[in-house]
């Protein structure tokens, strides 16, 4: 008997969950977005600073500042990126079959496949969004512009630089986020397999308690890896992407004053939030899509 997903259950249970990771979360992504982006001279040095003078200024609502654009966008986003790392995830474990790899690195290669083009068609939704989203995160902070909600971003981002204003950063995005998933996947899936084997005792049915610690763990240690590596990539996007048409640098100044303002370290501005951001979004979200695949499971 083959299990296939019931896709519209799937969907529809998936974004409930989904959105409700977000409003848990979200809050993270604040903190990381006003890291980088602070000048040299900002009072705010670390996260416990940014989320004090959040909530002194504007109290809670502080926190989730552009969340009603990010959760617009998280839907059709969230539905674009699980429907390609499926369908990849299953045409990558077919085309490395024949050549008899180990389960770890069967299960590394085509998750991290199945993650880098996940991603990569997904930044068409996510880009916009998170140019919106990120300037209304730091709107008013470090001198940058206030707007009145997003459509008041787009509207601006728009007048000032066309459609392709809502794409700044496209690149770069492509190249944090997609090496970002599939550094994820590949880690999650490897760590999954390793950490399995280590706990094999015999038994042929894990309890769903071990089933979601291991599932857990791959989490956390995927997100250490990915948050490690891809973190300079996403400060300097974060920074292309904020920055008003009047003053917009290139990538190339905005890596050198990060480097004046910190040295080397400044690249990695946000690396402690940015981590726990992606540990347990991506635990969450890992532990969400399992879930989904158990209870939206039907007969074929």
């Amino acid at each position: 008997m083959n299990l296939m997903l019931d896709k519209t259950k799937f969907y529809v249970v998936g974004a409930g969950i989904f959105t409700g990771i977000t409003v848990a979360l979200y809050p993270i992504s604040v903190v990381k977005t006003r890291l980088q982006v602070a000048s040299h001279d900002a009072v705010e040095k670390n996260a416990m600073s940014v989320i004090k003078g959040l909530l002194k200024t504007d109290g809670i609502p502080g926190l989730y500042k552009g969340f009603g654009t990010v959760v617009t966008g998280a839907i059709p986003t969230r539905i674009l990126f699980l429907t390609a790392l499926e369908t990849t995830k299953v045409a990558a474990l077919k085309m490395i079959e024949p050549f008899k790899l180990s389960e770890p690195t069967q299960a590394a290669l085509a998750n991290g496949v199945a993650g880098m083009m996940a991603s990569f068609y997904s930044q068409a939704v996510f880009v916009p969004v998170d140019v919106v989203s990120q300037r209304l995160m730091v709107q008013g902070y470090s001198g940058h512009a206030t707007y009145t909600g997003g459509l008041d971003v787009v509207r601006k981002v728009v007048k000032s630089d066309g459609i392709r204003g809502l794409y700044r950063g496209f690149g770069l995005s492509v190249l944090t986020y997609s090496p970002s998933s599939a550094v994820w996947w590949a880690t999650y899936g490897a760590s999954q397999r390793v950490i399995w084997r280590l706990l094999d005792d015999g038994n042929a049915a894990p309890s769903e308690g071990r089933i979601i610690l291991v599932q857990a763990a791959g989490g956390i240690s995927a997100g250490a890896t990915a948050s490690f590596v891809t973190t300079p990539l996403d400060t300097i996007k974060t920074r292309l992407q904020v920055t008003g048409h009047e003053k917009r640098p290139t990538t190339k100044q905005v890596v050198r004053s990060l480097i004046a303002d910190d040295g080397w370290i400044g690249l990695y501005r946000g690396l402690g939030p940015r981590f726990f951001s992606m540990s347990a979004w991506g635990t969450s979200m890992i532990l969400a899509y399992e879930y989904l695949k158990r209870v939206c499971a039907k007969d074929d």
